[in-house]
């Protein structure tokens, strides 16, 4: 088996020590607030990007464009002309499509190098357990082929589980009406939502109050486990600046499922921009999306 290098979108949300750990590749998405641009070598603080939002200052985001996932190739394949992009949901962005465009060109150029790009069909901590797994998978040894195959395989195993704090937001994004926005502020009624298996974020249901939000994502996760049960031995939790919260479904899923090991971190601020603050995120393996 030849040795690759595994990449993967800042849209995956995984904390640097990760990041470290498994020597991955990350390509930038970029986002604009206050009129600056982000994401190519100067980022804001995750507290003071939702800081911002709170405020009521917009941010804007922008995909990678095929030319500048060439440009992350190239630098990558520099070295090893073995590659595994774990790219962005395509239900969500145009960057998998981007990575697809110059992997092809470049093969067609070059056609000793090898390079898998593959559609998550996923988000945030979503698509960053996708990437936890595909590294895992090459510790043990499995080859690039393999890796992407069974990602794929397996792409609509793993669940995402969402809950906002403010309609508006989504709104803004066209996931729910004005009015729908409108009446659950008044009311406090916070939506759940998934990502399915087109990779589309999609309001599944909604409650009244906050706390029943946060309980209603681990009651979703007992019922979509399904034969996973057994089989999740880490889970990966995202937030918009509410560790509290993260924290609060964190200790829940341990005591109901007795799943001892978790991945906690800030949705960044492209998905950010979309969910805004309060958003909180939960992701594990399951029998379908």
């Amino acid at each position: 088996m030849f040795p690759y290098t595994i990449m993967t979108d800042s849209t995956a949300d995984l904390p640097r020590e990760v990041i470290d750990k498994y020597d991955l590749k990350v390509i930038n998405l970029t986002y604009n607030i206050l009129g600056k641009s982000y994401g190519h070598g100067e980022e804001l603080d995750p507290k003071e990007f939702y800081g911002l939002m709170r405020a009521g200052n917009l941010p804007s985001t922008s995909q990678v464009n095929p030319e500048e996932a060439k440009e992350c190739f190239a630098n990558i394949l520099k070295d090893n002309k073995n590659l595994l992009y774990v790219a962005f949901s395509s239900g969500l962005s145009g960057t998998y499509n981007s990575g697809r465009i110059a992997a092809e060109e470049m093969k067609e150029d070059d056609p000793f190098l090898n390079i898998e790009v593959v559609d998550t069909f996923a988000a945030s901590l979503g698509e960053g357990l996708m990437v936890y797994y595909a590294c895992k998978n090459r510790e043990e040894g499995m080859s690039l082929e393999d890796n992407a195959k069974w990602l794929k395989e397996h792409a609509n195993n793993f669940v995402h589980m969402f809950t906002v704090d403010d309609l508006n937001h989504l709104f803004r994004g066209g996931r729910v009406s004005k009015s729908t926005a409108f009446v659950g502020t008044v009311l406090n009624i916070k939506p759940i939502l998934h990502v399915d298996n087109e990779g589309r974020l999609i309001p599944l249901t909604k409650v009244r109050g906050r706390k029943k939000s946060l309980l209603s994502l681990v009651d979703e996760m007992e019922k979509r486990m399904g034969s996973y049960k057994d089989k999740n031995p880490i889970v990966f939790i995202s937030h918009g600046d509410c560790l509290e919260d993260a924290e609060f479904v964190k200790n829940e899923v341990s005591l109901r499922f007795g799943i001892n090991e978790f991945i906690i971190n800030f949705i960044g601020p492209t998905i950010g921009a979309h969910a805004g603050p309060g958003t909180v995120a939960l992701f594990f393996l399951g029998d379908e999306k």
